[in-house]
């Protein structure tokens, strides 16, 4: 699991460096005790005006990796109940995990009703609401994702079927895919697998796609735009590939990220970081560097600070802290930055020993749910074996014997309140059309998803209005892409938009022409050519990664498929199948060896210089053409 982003990863050659430390390197000390969450309450350190309140807790959640919400609010929680349970992980691969469900009966915030909505389960890692009482569940060592159903509204599933045909997955359960999030171009991504996934209905398998690897390993969000945003902890990186959308490129420049962004600093101090004497601060014995990122999102909600939105926040649970990261696009060049780096800060930080965030979300409330497994070991039994630097620090402060617990907190401010509970499930498709313009991404995510799994076509002169004709940019976006989900665009409407006034309505424009290219529509090959060369810098940047996408291959839709769905699959686009699968075979192998590499002791190697590149991962320079990067430096807009 990315390491479960949880492991601090080193790299076996350290893991053998270190073996060699003598017994008094490692003094018995008090073990380190849990607390309740009303005394880690107290231990949490945050910028003024920022709060920290429990959502959930044990004995209601044990041991949590993932949440979602439905369209009503309900709170789906992913708990892997066997993970790490003793410092041999003993039993670890057993069915004996699950995914809870909580709602607020009063719709105050206050969850007071909680059920076990799937028993039995292999560890699960992904789960996406579909519609009322439906959840898509993935587990561990299988790519299997199955459709759960709650048919008669108990809070129980009481149906599964399977929804995409993976097959076995293998290899160390850390280092598994995540996410499952359906992005704003309705196509599903995960972390680890270079393929994503698109709906095409209930009785219908879903289609997949081939994609650059994305490099990311625990976690997954996306930007208000649309563009997926993947954390690394095996190569002890935290945020890459983020300069396009992955779909286009696995892309990174230099000077990418600004001053020492992957310094840390945490204030536990206990030297359990997977690596050892390399990854901590000798005076203090605190984390000095990234080496568990995981749990990304892109804060996209509207009850808390103005300034926070749109920044992305990501944990570091060997760390106990959250990262909050200033994006800056200057020069058509994304670059990251560490507000608090003047200050050796954080945006959140605990003196709990125990506090492991792995996941975040932007909530239906406007406000930020983190997601605590609440432990002591944070890392996989494959680096906490005998003779190991990692077992001995653990068993030095009792780590071993922090299970059974799993927190969730919400993060408020005093100038705000938690918005209302939705109501989405039971709410018509016109009223669904509202939320597009919400300004809780959150909100407009989860309307265009229920809008297309619905697919009422009622809608499309409302949708065709608001594309044209709202002020609100985002939701001219929403609008677009709900209808290009639908199959509902038309190749009159798509044009309009590529001369929107904002430039990223115009960029969405484009990429949704896609399925009309794929679905037949030859003249825009046309249009990419000219808008190549053309004075929009947007759109040329955008044409000439699509020019590139569109030169695979196009099959013929299959019966009954919405119109504007690519139909290909690997087998049916040899040339293009071929060249993603094997730039995936490679991106999967260099992921694994992560964890088996000395990364060395130099620091500077990991003060964001991209020296660890996946095969077929290329920088900006290599990427694109001289004449197309000379335009690309030259724009002038703000991305975000």
């Amino acid at each position: 699991m990315k390491r479960f982003c949880l492991s601090a990863l080193l790299l076996a050659g350290a893991v053998s460096a270190f073996a060699q430390n003598k017994p008094d390197d490692f003094p018995p000390q008090p073990p380190i005790p849990t607390l309740s969450p009303e005394e880690t309450l107290k231990t949490f350190k945050l910028p003024a005006g920022y709060h920290m309140e429990l959502v959930l807790s044990e004995p209601h959640i044990k041991e949590p990796v993932a949440a979602v919400f439905d369209g009503n609010g309900r709170l789906f929680v992913a708990e892997m109940r066997t993970y790490m349970q003793d410092i041999n992980g003993t039993g670890e691969i057993t069915n004996k995990s699950r995914v809870s469900l909580h709602w607020s009966s009063k719709g105050d915030g206050v969850y007071d009703k909680h059920t076990v909505f799937a028993d039995n389960l292999l560890l699960p890692r992904m789960i996406l609401p579909i519609g009322p009482g439906e959840l898509l569940i993935n587990e561990t060592d299988t790519q299997d994702i199955y459709l759960w159903r709650d048919k008669d509204g108990d809070g129980v599933a009481d149906e599964k079927k399977l929804w995409y045909a993976g097959g076995p997955r293998g290899g160390n359960m850390e280092h598994q895919q995540s996410g499952l999030l359906w992005c704003t171009d309705n196509w599903i991504y995960m972390t680890y697998n270079a393929w994503r996934l698109r709906w095409q209905g209930y009785d219908k398998e879903p289609l997949k796609e081939s994609t650059p690897g994305n490099g990311g390993q625990w976690g997954l969000t996306q930007d208000d735009w649309g563009k997926p945003w993947y954390v690394n902890a095996g190569g002890e990186r935290g945020p890459l590939n983020f300069q396009t959308h992955i779909y286009y490129a696995a892309l990174n420049t230099k000077d990418q990220f600004i001053g020492d962004f992957p310094a840390v600093w945490p204030l536990v101090g206990l030297a359990d970081v997977q690596g050892g004497i390399p990854r901590f601060r000798p005076e203090d014995k605190t984390l000095n560097h990234f080496t568990a990122t995981c749990g990304a999102e892109v804060f996209r909600g509207d009850r808390l600070p103005a300034d926070l939105r749109g920044d992305l926040l990501f944990s570091e649970p060997v760390g106990r802290l959250i990262r909050r990261t200033k994006i800056e696009v200057k020069d058509g060049v994304t670059r990251l930055s560490n507000p608090y780096e003047a200050q050796k800060g954080e945006f959140i930080r605990s003196t709990d020993a125990n506090f492991r965030v792995v996941n975040m979300n932007t909530a239906p409330d406007g406000t930020l749910y983190m997601v605590d497994m609440y432990r002591g070991i944070i890392q996989e039994g494959n680096w906490t074996r005998e003779g190991s630097y990692l077992r001995k620090a653990i068993q030095q402060y009792s780590l071993d014997k922090n299970i059974g617990h799993g927190r969730i907190w919400r993060l408020v401010h005093d100038d705000f309140k938690p918005g209302p509970q939705p109501k989405m499930d039971a709410q018509k498709p016109a009223e669904l059309v509202a939320h597009l313009a919400h300004p809780n991404g959150w909100w407009r995510d989860t309307a265009q998803r229920t809008l297309v799994i619905r697919n009422d076509k009622s809608v499309v002169p409302a949708l065709q209005a608001m594309t044209r004709t709202s002020e609100n940019p985002l939701a001219r976006m929403h609008a677009l892409w709900t209808l290009e989900g639908m199959g509902a665009l038309d190749a009159p409407l798509a044009r309009e938009k590529l001369k929107d006034a904002h430039p990223q309505v115009r960029i969405a424009a484009l990429r949704a022409s896609e399925t009309l290219l794929k679905a037949g529509d030859k003249s825009f090959e046309t249009d990419y050519t000219m808008l190549a060369k053309g004075k929009d810098i947007d759109l040329a940047w955008q044409a000439a990664v699509d020019r590139r996408g569109a030169r695979g291959c196009t099959a013929k839709r299959t019966a009954g498929q919405p119109q504007g769905l690519e139909a290909h699959r690997q087998p049916q686009c040899p040339r293009t199948g071929q060249r993603r699968g094997r730039q995936e075979r490679h991106a999967l192998r260099h992921q694994e060896a992560a964890g088996a590499r000395h990364v060395g002791a130099d620091r500077a190697a990991h003060r964001g210089r991209d020296h660890r590149r996946a095969p077929g991962r290329l920088r900006f320079e290599q990427r694109f053409p001289a004449q197309l990067q000379g335009r690309i430096v030259r724009r002038r807009t703000k991305l975000g």
